[in-house]
């Protein structure tokens, strides 16, 4: 890379790694190493954060999320993680549907029961109506 494009790219750096080209192309390599690995971590940290949304959806009505997950490919319904996600945060009534689908094609989806679930606890709550 030329020095045009080493600047061109180290725009917004703060300090002298935006204007000494020795500094700037190093921070410039830096970024550049950064931005691969990132873009393969995004995908990681995506798949996660739609697992867990899932994970919660599922819990609501009482099933574990590796028990609906595999309800589902019982089922040979296709569905992806992504779209699941969505359809738990903006589609409830869907969602419950694919629960009991889930549900009943998997014997060991077992409910959760409600009691075994501790509740909330209310500290606060008390001393206000005191």
């Amino acid at each position: 890379m030329n020095k045009k494009e080493i600047f061109k790219l180290a725009k917004g750096f703060r300090g002298r790694a935006k204007n000494c080209i020795r500094i700037a192309r190093e921070r410039v390599e830096k970024a550049l190493q950064y931005s691969y690995r990132d873009r393969r971590t995004k995908k990681r940290d995506m798949r996660s954060l739609w697992i867990e949304r899932i994970n919660a959806g599922t819990r609501l009505h009482g099933v574990k999320y590796g028990n609906f997950m595999h309800g589902l490919l019982k089922e040979n319904i296709q569905v992806n993680r992504k779209v699941l996600s969505e359809l738990s945060m903006h589609e409830p009534h869907s969602f419950k549907a694919l629960v009991d689908i889930s549900h009943n094609a998997f014997p060991g989806n077992k409910k959760i029961i409600a009691s075994s679930i501790p509740p909330a606890k209310k500290e606060g709550l008390s001393i206000l109506l005191d």
